[in-house]
């Protein structure tokens, strides 16, 4: 089963919450209740908990890649639970005040190459990733081409419409990328994807309230376009 290999393989919770300066409240009846905390340390805490459980799910995605490389687990059951953590993730990511994902990685040294490839990079899992086409892959390479191509437009439509905070912004493209990698017939030196690619380290380098600059957006756009123009060219090759 995949949840018991990954819990072999993650640090015990308690250390998760260590490293990230949180320690479990205490019972009701010793100490103070929920109601008795003031907004400051309520808000304090609500933090470390959120940084807590990124912690937790970048380890953990950690030890489900390792799992699969080793084999230790099937890929249907590796592809359920690295959809669900990617999905965790992209939710959580923006709810942790102060810190980008990068910064947090840095600041606590977490030694997680393999999660930061799969959760930042790429953001589907390595089934998706490195799937070749098949007699029963046709119609999702089509459901996958049309998800693109409606992605692009989004994501353009969003920068024209001034949509350019980074939590306005980032969804769009993680997905236009999701949707990228699922396409196993694009060249493996597709510039699209390797630009889309430098644009969520940017976003993800940002605060969630950030925004980007007039010129950011300007290339932001052009890259997007030339992109699409080149996606259009691949499928017809």
């Amino acid at each position: 089963d995949a949840k018991e290999v990954c819990l072999q393989l993650v640090p015990t919770s308690p250390s998760l919450f260590a490293a990230c300066g949180w320690r479990p409240p205490k019972r009701q009846g010793i100490g103070m209740r929920d109601g008795e905390l003031s907004w400051e340390e309520q808000q304090r805490r609500e933090r470390l908990e959120s940084q807590a459980d990124l912690f937790s799910i970048i380890y953990t995605v950690e030890a489900l890649e390792k799992a699969y490389v080793r084999d230790s687990i099937d890929a249907d059951s590796y592809s359920s639970e690295c959809r669900k953590l990617i999905g965790q993730f992209k939710t959580l990511e923006h709810m942790i005040d102060g810190l980008s994902v990068p910064e947090f990685i840095g600041r606590y040294e977490l030694t997680c190459p393999a999660a930061r490839h799969r959760l930042l990079e790429i953001g589907v899992p390595a089934t998706v990733e490195y799937m070749r086409g098949g007699e029963n892959e046709s119609g999702k390479l089509h459901v996958a081409v049309a998800e693109t191509v409606q992605h692009f437009i989004t994501a353009m439509d969003a920068l024209k419409l001034g949509m350019v905070d980074v939590d306005q912004l980032q969804p769009h493209l993680s997905d236009l990328m999701a949707a990228i990698t699922m396409i196993p017939t694009l060249p493996p030196n597709f510039e699209a994807k390797d630009k889309l690619r430098s644009w969520l380290q940017v976003l993800r380098s940002m605060q969630a309230s950030d925004a980007l600059s007039e010129e950011q957006v300007r290339q932001c756009l052009f890259d997007l376009e030339s992109g699409y123009n080149e996606f259009h060219r691949s499928l017809k090759q």
